[in-house]
């Protein structure tokens, strides 16, 4: 009996991972140079940034990000005096995160970039395409959700 093979290079799921690899490293090159963040600092930032005040938890679950990861980059942008930590009034056991005016600031210089890179990538294709990878993307997303 012969043993089947999987082809990573035509598997789905490894395309995809190496495809979201490959543009978050390209777009890394952006906050690196701009701020010397690490993808977890800026996905906190960014996190933070949109949503406002978030726990480690939230952050996590919003960013796919694992615990330990989300920890460093709190500690690293806490140092930098880019985000606070408020214990709960609820529960001490956990912490409100919230970016400082300087973490509020370096965030709100990113978001235009980010925007400019996503143009920029999108702009390397067709609107066909554009059309397709963006239905392609949603659809995925909700079949991923659908219980």
């Amino acid at each position: 009996m012969e043993t089947e093979i999987l082809e990573l290079e035509s598997f789905l799921p490894y395309r995809l991972y190496r495809l979201a690899d490959a543009v978050s490293r390209e777009f890394s090159t952006i906050y690196r140079d701009r701020h010397g963040l690490t993808r977890p600092e800026w996905r906190t930032l960014s996190g933070l940034g949109q949503h406002g005040t978030m726990t480690a938890t939230a952050l996590g679950e919003q960013s796919a990000m694992h615990k330990t990861k989300v920890s460093r980059a709190v500690a690293e942008l806490e140092r930098r005096r880019w985000l606070t930590r408020t214990p709960d009034e609820n529960d001490r056991r956990v912490e409100d995160l919230a970016l400082t005016k300087a973490g509020l600031a370096a965030y709100r210089e990113m978001v235009p970039l980010a925007k400019a890179f996503e143009r920029e990538l999108l702009g390397r294709l067709s609107a066909e395409e554009r059309a397709a990878i963006v239905s392609g993307v949603a659809a995925l997303e909700g079949a991923l959700s659908a219980p």
